[in-house]
């Protein structure tokens, strides 16, 4: 799997393409129904009055004028059955008749209702993409002396952004990449993830190093919360790790500001990558003495780094055990990069308790080039 943009969850949108065709079919079927019963049950006028609900059904999936077509054929269908029963008292018919006409004139109407509806939501859904084009933008498979494979879902249902957010980005000499998790969920977490990110592409490229990219970072939350301090981005802190990976070179940096330590695979091994003095969360450097500590790791070809949220860490099972990620990891070490973030994803998926109920973002780097140099820690 490349890496790509925010991804929907799989399995509803093919579920509801089945409900669509299902619902389409349903009103041709009772009609069929009504036929087969009338051709082999001498009882068959009380499955007649399956006829009324042939409208209504169609409402539900045909057009306006696809639910008046179905309407007047279940009227004619009727008419067609008393006939062949040898007629019937024409009071009766002329009930029922005008009964299924009445029924059609109001699906008619709940179909107009239901697809202009339908047009107001792709409308919004077409926006979304767009938003979602431009606050998280798809990552290239490869950037400079790295491969980026990545899996985000929003927890929200139908939501394709969330409070996880990421960037990479090539400047001379090497590759920045964020990662990141607002506090909360909703449109606040999403306001605030879009601010970060649009601090981090404005300033990763002349940031002189990891520490004054993460002060330009907090500057930028605190110049948007300035500007709109009734904004929910004033009061929400975001944990982030940001990395950066030389093009020359086997040595990683990393700074972490409260986020979850990422993994680092050498081989068949697989160790936290740990930083003698952690940050502060954006967003709260002013409650503290603020200073920032670069750890440095060995990072050679073919090594792997795992950056995720507490989405990935923090789900839980049915007796509240916490998702074993190291030791997935493990099992995974011989797997090919671009296979990891769907692994994950299923993985996950089947762990936590009723699906995934957070935002989940989890981004492999994997090093790229020729064989380790001599010395590099296997």
């Amino acid at each position: 799997m490349h890496a790509a943009g925010p991804r929907p969850r799989p399995g509803p949108a093919t579920t509801s393409r089945a409900q669509f065709k299902l619902g389409r079919a349903l009103p041709v079927l009772v009609m069929v129904v009504v036929v087969v019963a009338d051709l082999v049950t001498p009882d068959s006028e009380r499955v007649d009055r399956l006829l009324f609900t042939v409208p209504a059904l169609a409402a539900a999936t045909w057009s306006v004028w696809g639910t008046v077509g179905m309407g007047l054929l279940a009227m004619a269908l009727r008419a067609v059955l008393a006939v062949s029963r040898g007629g019937a008292a024409e009071d009766e018919l002329l009930a029922s008749e005008g009964l299924i006409l009445a029924i059609t004139a109001v699906a008619a109407w709940i179909s107009a209702v239901r697809t202009r509806y339908e047009r107001d939501l792709a409308e919004v859904t077409a926006v979304a993409d767009v938003v979602q084009r431009v606050v998280l933008r798809p990552l290239p498979p490869h950037l400079g002396p790295v491969e980026l494979h990545l899996l985000y879902v929003a927890a929200a249902a139908k939501a394709r952004i969330g409070g996880d957010f990421y960037e990479a980005v090539r400047i001379p000499g090497a590759v920045r990449i964020m990662l990141g998790d607002v506090q909360g969920k909703g449109l606040g977490a999403v306001e605030t993830a879009s601010v970060l990110l649009g601090a981090f592409r404005s300033t990763a490229y002349d940031a002189p190093d990891l520490g004054a990219l993460a002060d330009r970072l907090d500057e930028g939350l605190a110049r948007y919360a300035a500007w709109d301090p009734e904004s929910d981005a004033a009061e929400r802190f975001a944990t982030v790790v940001l990395v950066e990976i030389p093009e020359d070179g086997y040595t990683g940096k990393l700074l972490n500001c409260g986020h979850p330590a990422p993994l680092l695979q050498r081989g068949a091994g697989v160790t936290t990558v740990d930083v003698a003095e952690p940050s502060l969360p954006l967003n709260l450097a002013g409650l503290a003495d603020s200073h920032h500590h670069v750890e440095e790791f060995p990072f050679g070809p073919g090594d792997r780094l795992l950056l995720y949220t507490d989405g990935v860490s923090e789900t839980r099972d049915r007796d509240g055990v916490f998702y074993p990620l190291e030791e997935r990891a493990r099992q995974w070490a011989d797997a090919a990069s671009e296979r990891v973030p769907e692994l994950l994803h299923r993985d996950l998926a089947a762990y936590g308790t009723g699906g995934l109920d957070d935002d989940v973002a989890a981004l492999l780097i994997a090093r790229t080039g020729g064989a380790a140099p001599p010395g590099h820690p296997r």
